[in-house]
């Protein structure tokens, strides 16, 4: 046996696994010698179109979009770079970051100091996105396959946009980063139920690593072309969520399709065949803070278990499902994961989270999903369709013992952190 550090809340978990087990982990990547120099000099030489100081002009009003609290954006590095650059060019008081919260709850004040930094919240206003907020979006227009697109007004009404974010493989959308902060970032429910409805999610090329003719992706990017970006500004992380590379640019599309393919070499990582046991996380804090975001280690260890192996997902799930938004009661609301699917498929209008279960379900219905959690007991994964196990060594030595002497494991400690791909 041999030992292995999940990625596990803050202070990660400790397993005994298989000396033969496959364990995939990001390709190692220093980070930036220099972190506020690296980002400086993505708003100062852009992939594309002029530097972000020419892009602005005195007396404008200025929206910045930032990832919530369940990424891992480093917002307390970027926004205060990005602020720095601005100074002298804008006021701060015209100036507002939202926290692009997509259908995600709002996050409290302790956690936005957490996130931005005290100096940031004190210098400026921060608002929370509420999809949910009809009178706060404005309509601007109907774009990509019949997406009718409200936004945040504010966001709308600035004089300057500024997207920033992270890049990083996506389980329905590809990539995250660039134009996915616009919408669902920032858009209305509606919009985004338009986005993740039962026909673009269940499309085979709505995965990880697909952008161009995913059904989302492309969806996504109409909508940033046509509703108007001033700058983008992302960045790439290593596993322990450093700063590797960052990128701007005021064509955002065009930024964005540069940072996935180096994202691309980060956190993709092919395999020869499938495994019977795949063993991955919620990719600690922030990521498995609740279910709802441990789908996504689920459907990385998906992409190389074989039909009816097993998948053990280790996240915390602090936040429990979460209790907010439709996840639990959309999770919970058919009798297995099969009858889950036929229920997503007939409806006519797309429930809050069922984007969510669509993928959930479909996981579970090619394989048997097992967790070890720290906050949801025995019987309330049982209404998830779930088991737990409180020993996962076992659990996979279980299931090797069945599967016979070539049973393979694999091992994503970083759970959707990397990616695997049959070749």
């Amino acid at each position: 046996m041999r030992q292995v550090t999940l990625a596990y809340g803050r202070d990660g978990l400790t397993v005994e696994v298989p000396d033969d087990a496959a364990v995939i982990t990001p390709v190692p990547h220093a980070a930036a010698p220099d972190v506020p120099a690296e980002l400086r000099r993505a708003l100062r030489e852009p992939v594309s179109g002029l530097p972000l100081r020419e892009r602005v002009q005195r007396g404008q009003t200025v929206a910045i979009s930032a990832c919530d609290g369940t990424r891992a954006q480093p917002r307390h590095l970027m926004i205060p770079v990005l602020l720095e650059e601005l100074d002298g060019v804008v006021d701060l008081d015209d100036v507002v970051v939202l926290v692009a919260t997509g259908t995600h709850r709002a996050n409290t004040g302790a956690e936005l100091r957490a996130m931005f930094g005290d100096a940031v919240v004190d210098a400026v206003r921060i608002v929370n996105h509420d999809s949910r907020a009809g009178d706060t979006h404005r309509f601007v227009g109907t774009h990509g396959d019949g997406v009718p697109v409200w936004l945040d007004e504010q966001w709308v009404d600035a004089d300057v946009r500024l997207t920033t974010g992270f890049v990083e493989p996506h389980f329905f959308a590809g990539f995250s980063g660039g134009p996915k902060m616009v919408a669902p970032g920032l858009a209305a429910l509606d919009t985004v139920l338009v986005l993740h409805d039962a026909k673009r999610i269940g499309d085979p090329r709505a995965t990880w690593g697909v952008t161009q003719g995913n059904p989302v992706h492309d969806d996504v990017r109409a909508i940033a072309a046509a509703t108007g970006v001033t700058y983008a500004f992302d960045v790439i992380l290593n596993q322990r969520q450093e700063v590797i590379a960052a990128f701007g640019g005021s064509d955002i599309l065009a930024m964005h399709a540069v940072a996935i393919e180096r994202a691309r070499e980060v956190a993709m990582a092919p395999v020869d065949a499938p495994f019977d046991v795949v063993v991955t996380t919620g990719s600690g804090f922030p990521l498995d803070q609740n279910l709802y975001q441990s789908v996504k280690g689920m459907s990385a260890a998906a992409q190389v278990a074989r039909r009816d192996g097993l998948i053990v997902c280790a996240a915390e799930c602090a936040d429990g499902f979460p209790d907010h938004g439709s996840y639990r009661e959309v999770l919970t609301s058919a009798d297995s994961p099969e009858a889950l699917l036929e229920l997503i498929s007939a409806r006519e209008v797309t429930v809050p989270d069922q984007w969510q279960v669509q993928i959930q379900a479909r996981i579970q219905a090619a394989h048997r999903v097992v967790m070890h959690t720290s906050y949801l007991s025995d019987d309330e994964l049982a209404e998830a369709h779930l088991a737990q196990t409180a020993d996962i060594a076992a659990a996979v030595a279980e299931a090797v013992e069945k599967g016979g002497p070539g049973a393979r494991v694999c091992v994503l400690p970083e759970g959707p952190q990397t990616i695997p791909y049959l070749r």
